[in-house]
């Protein structure tokens, strides 16, 4: 039968040899740096000033537990540990009612666990802890490659139009390009590279509702297919598939980056590698591959990146940038807007 009790100076020699067995059983991240005498020495003051705990079994030391009162309402459960032979026998779950019995004003306990510690994390589960600050950890050459790719993108798009008719195209931009809303300091187009012409107009890259139209009217004026592609605020992907001015498909990096969605508006934005294959001859599994997804932008490559991996498998090129570098592309035309 397991016994817990109070631990006392006389046990420090056992807490510390448990503490380290501990340590060494935890695997730390890379950014953290511990110095083991420091936290031996806070685990004698816990002992001394707070709250210590002991488990043993028939005398033999099988567990310990260390919490603290942060505030009179806010008890925190700093260490609890089981030996591995010892697991799954009720051991911790005895630490842990001692703990809370020795905290009888406080109305909430408070404990951290390594994300990757699953069986911990699911055994705090069902004893009610839930998540409520989360920290985040970012290497930090990533970091600096993302934000610096942020800080130089921002929004920006670009228009890629399935056709060789270089002078059609450029009198459709002529027509359209005057209706979209904003000043703009005139567009760019690009001649056909691999049967795609692309176009880009500076009020249309800044505003991807403006780039989406613009694709649309070139789409339907051209009765061909065109693709407008760009990143919004520096992070997410959008590309919106027209063919003869409709609609055919649609993709977000992050769907509910702007919001929930209904379920049905999410699997829209998922990208149809079918529809895009038949539309473009682009590969349906590569597509597949290159279209991701994810619940926040910080699980996706940087979003340039991400878009000119997706516009690769439909043949195109030229979708990592926006209005500001498309002149310098190969046998670019600049348009002034009229």
């Amino acid at each position: 039968m397991t016994d817990v009790r109070r631990a006392t100076e006389d046990d420090l020699p056992t807490l510390r040899e448990l503490w380290l067995e501990f340590f060494r059983e935890s695997p730390l991240p890379p950014h953290v740096d511990v110095d083991v005498e420091h936290e031996l020495e806070e685990v004698a003051q816990i002992v001394r000033d707070q709250v210590a705990l002991l488990a043993e079994e028939d005398g033999r030391p099988v567990g310990f537990a260390l919490a603290m009162a942060k505030t009179p309402r806010l008890a925190r459960l700093s260490d609890l540990y089981v030996v591995p032979d010892d697991r799954r026998r009720g051991v911790a779950s005895a630490l842990a009612r001692e703990v809370v019995a020795a905290f009888p004003e406080a109305e909430h306990v408070t404990l951290e666990v390594g994300a990757s510690n699953v069986p911990a994390r699911a055994a705090y589960a069902r004893w009610g802890f839930g998540e409520d600050q989360l920290q985040l950890v970012a290497p930090r050459a990533e970091l600096e490659r993302r934000l610096r790719h942020e800080a130089a993108s921002g929004s920006f798009g670009s228009i890629h139009v399935q056709s060789d008719d270089l002078p059609a195209v450029e009198r459709a931009v002529h027509q359209f390009v005057p209706r979209l809303p904003g000043r703009s300091r005139g567009s760019v187009i690009v001649p056909p590279r691999s049967g795609w012409i692309s176009v880009y107009d500076d009020a249309a890259d800044r505003d991807p509702k403006q780039l989406a139209r613009l694709g649309r009217e070139l789409a339907e004026r051209m009765g061909a297919v065109a693709v407008a592609i760009g990143v919004e605020e520096g992070t997410v992907v959008r590309f919106t598939l027209f063919e003869n001015g409709r609609v055919m498909d649609e993709y977000l990096s992050v769907q509910e980056y702007y919001g929930p969605l209904p379920p049905g508006d999410v699997v829209a934005l998922a990208a149809n590698p079918t529809v895009v294959a038949r539309l473009t001859g682009a590969d349906p599994g590569a597509v597949r591959a290159a279209a991701l997804h994810a619940s926040t932008p910080a699980d996706l490559p940087p979003a340039p990146e991400l878009a000119a991996s997706i516009a690769r498998t439909m043949g195109i090129e030229g979708a990592e940038t926006g209005w500001n570098g498309a002149a310098e592309q190969p046998g670019a035309i600049r348009l002034d807007r009229t």
